[in-house]
């Protein structure tokens, strides 16, 4: 099946590149985050000042500076917009997609290295948080390349990539390596292992790597960035929740199901297959298995939940899926795979199902949707029938190309039509023609780094807790950049008195004289 297809590295290359560089900066930086990590490298550039993130001028601690210089180093290349924002992004998920598959194939051989390598290219919460200006990508390619020289014993590329990691989220960098790597050698029971690992050198080449900045930011600030950093950023965020309404121990399940789409379907055999199945492959499976199962029970037991930390799991689940895809070909005449077909139909439904209450809330997606739903039923539809057929290419390059086919219109349809209601930019257009240049301007928190980063005005933040009504009361000539949520808050005596300038989706500009 494979082997005829030429240099796997190349058709990873090319069909990961496509899938996320394809309109990637078509698209406005949507809020709050992607906002965020374009504005803070904005401000380092401006300041001149690389060492101590900003945001609106003012220091923060929240995340280590990896990302903000890869951004930074893309301004300077391809000047400042959304596209130099999301590109180190994009570039280092084809560089996970192309990890993958090299491991994969030194690992187990070419035909398991490219489908590994092509599953995870093609999962939705993948190729979409590689198109995005956050760290999730980043911070997945460090800890992959480091997790993956370990089991190819490259040890001192193992401590190298932990100190990148941990120069690009914080402690993780260490604790998710040395925690998957344990647990592993736990199973083993190969504590010999111990003794290959270099460990007083490689944790002195680690520290070279990941300690400088931390040293150079406690000398400028002292202790507030240990406890803003470490304490609130770090541990508090594990043992409290920072968004209540989601602390639930299922959350990941649903976030696995949809994210790893159209792999899911199989997923669960799998890695049954690997724990069951397996015999000369058995340790690098268990491996990939450990890791998998780590970063989920983590994240389960974390307090705070965001759909994007479990994005770890993926290459491991990427590169069993594709051992089994493999290990089914080699065995088509002795292994039914109907289970498949039968898993992914049920997804089909699911998750076009998903989308349909996503219709209700959004009518503006409609033709995204269609189509969009279209794409799954047919996939679901040729994947049975290749299936009946006995042809596990047909199968798998169905989902590819079907998932090539819905990353082109989630990227052309469905999210412009919904940019209204997801960006601050052409409300900040607005903005910036209307402006007199020296009012006060209030910006609600969400909005705000969006408004920064297009218009260089960093406004006033409005947070949940400010009473609003009594604000505008108390203001002279303002402006004010709202949700539809606030607006309804406010009295008719305070409507009366202020003028609505813009409204873009849910966004309000407002002015009061």
């Amino acid at each position: 099946m494979f082997r005829k297809l030429g240099n796997g590295f190349w058709l990873v290359a090319v069909i990961t590149i496509l899938i996320v560089f394809f309109n990637l900066g078509g698209i406005p930086l949507l809020d709050p985050d992607e906002p965020v990590y374009a504005e803070t490298p904005k401000e380092m550039l401006s300041s001149n000042e690389f060492a101590s993130p900003r945001i609106y001028g003012e220091y923060w601690y929240d995340k280590p500076p990896m990302y903000y210089w890869l951004v930074a180093a893309s301004y300077k290349a391809f000047g400042i917009s959304e596209f130099a924002a999301r590109f180190p992004s994009a570039i280092l998920a084809v560089a996970c997609a192309l990890l993958v598959y090299l491991s994969g194939r030194r690992l187990f051989n070419e035909r398991a290295g490219i489908a590994g390598g092509l599953v995870l290219a093609t999962s939705i919460e993948f190729f979409y948080l590689g198109k995005a200006a956050v760290t999730d990508i980043t911070l997945l390619f460090f800890l992959s390349a480091s997790l993956l020289s370990f089991i190819e014993k490259k040890y001192y590329l193992a401590y190298l990539f932990a100190g990148l990691a941990t120069l690009t989220k914080g402690p993780i960098g260490l604790l998710f390596p040395g925690g998957i790597i344990f647990f592993y050698l736990l199973a083993t029971r190969n504590w010999s292992q111990l003794k290959c690992m270099k460990i007083p050198s490689g944790l002195l080449l680690y520290a070279a790597v990941a300690t400088p900045w931390y040293l150079i930011m406690y000398n400028i600030h002292g202790s507030i960035f240990i406890d803003t950093f470490l304490g609130f950023h770090n541990i508090t965020r594990f043992t409290s929740p920072e968004h209540p309404e989601v602390v639930l121990w299922y959350y990941y399940i649903p976030v696995l199901i949809l994210g790893f789409f159209p792999w899911t379907s199989i997923m669960l055999q799998s890695i049954w297959a690997s724990l069951t199945q397996s015999t000369y492959h058995f340790s690098t499976l268990l491996f990939l298995n450990i890791w998998a199962l780590f970063i989920f029970i983590f994240f389960t037991i974390s307090q705070t939940k965001l759909v994007s930390y479990i994005l770890p799991m993926y290459p491991p689940l990427a590169m069993i899926v594709g051992w089994y895809i493999d290990h089914l070909w080699a065995s088509r005449t002795k292994i039914r795979f109907t289970s498949w077909a039968i898993t992914l139909s049920l997804l089909a439904i699911l998750f076009t199902g998903v989308m349909f209450i996503g219709l209700k809330a959004m009518p503006i997606l409609a033709n995204g949707i269609y189509i969009s739903s279209l794409i799954f039923i047919l996939m679901a539809f040729f994947v049975a029938y290749f299936v009946w057929k006995r042809e596990l290419d047909r199968v798998f390059w169905t989902q590819i190309i079907a998932m090539n086919l819905f990353s082109i219109v989630l990227v052309t349809i469905l999210i412009p039509h919904a940019a209204p209601y997801l960006t601050t930019k052409n409300l900040a257009h607005e903005f910036n023609s209307q402006y007199d240049g020296t009012s006060p301007v209030y910006v609600v928190k969400f909005l705000r780094p969006g408004f920064a980063f297009y218009t260089n005005v960093y406004g006033k933040e409005v947070t949940v807790k400010t009473d609003f009504n009594k604000l505008i009361e108390e203001s002279k000539r303002s402006y004010f950049v709202i949700r539809q949520s606030e607006y309804d808050r406010l009295t008719d005596i305070n409507r009366q008195s202020i003028i609505i300038l813009s409204r873009i989706g849910d966004k309000l500009l407002l002015l009061k004289k």
